[in-house]
């Protein structure tokens, strides 16, 4: 059974605000772990599935963007360019959306240029700023890729939402529940 709360979620994305991946260089692993935060064998099973299938998914984009001409970051940059919210897209903002530096996305530009698949335009509200838009090639090979990824995505939401569902449930809530028949157990055992 698929979790409704957990699908709505997955199936918003677009509506969530945009990741920002410098953020995530600066946070810090907090090791500690209380009673209530303890991992059982079963979480180890469904972080280690989840990335396995995170990797199948990953090798399947690879291929498909080999088998339409494109390098796997250069759809992604693509993807970028035309799904960031709002619809104008800087080089600093595909920096940031790829997890790159500026340069590095300069340089992808550059060859997407030469590839007829983004055009450099100047910003009409504020000319410092210059923006990326796809070509009508790039939209093209964009939609044939994008259909193929959302009917893999499809193929394994069920699963994924699956694996993911018992993260959905509090900690601390999953922790008591553990630690009561922790209890109840040795207390059963006491009694025999």
């Amino acid at each position: 059974m698929i979790n409704r709360g957990l699908w709505s979620q997955l199936s918003c994305a677009a509506q969530l605000e945009p990741l920002s991946f410098g953020k995530f260089h600066t946070l810090k692993l907090e090791l500690q772990m209380s009673a209530n935060q303890l991992l059982d064998q079963s979480d180890y099973q469904r972080l280690a599935e989840f990335r396995y299938h995170l990797r199948g998914f990953l090798r399947f984009s690879e291929r498909a963007a080999s088998e339409m001409g494109l390098r796997p970051q250069q759809h992604q940059a693509l993807l970028a360019i035309k799904g960031t919210p709002g619809g104008h897209i800087t080089i600093g903002i595909l920096a940031e959306r790829l997890g790159i530096r500026h340069n590095s996305a300069v340089e992808l530009i550059d060859r997407l240029i030469k590839n007829s698949l983004v055009e450099r335009r100047q910003n009409p509200r504020d000319r410092r700023e210059v923006l990326i838009d796809l070509t009508n090639r790039a939209e093209r090979i964009l939609a044939k890729l994008s259909l193929a990824h959302r009917n893999e995505v499809r193929k394994l939401a069920p699963l994924l939402i699956g694996l993911l569902a018992p993260f959905e449930s509090s900690p601390r809530k999953s922790g008591l529940r553990k630690s009561r028949r922790r209890k109840r157990k040795a207390s059963r055992t006491k009694a025999d």
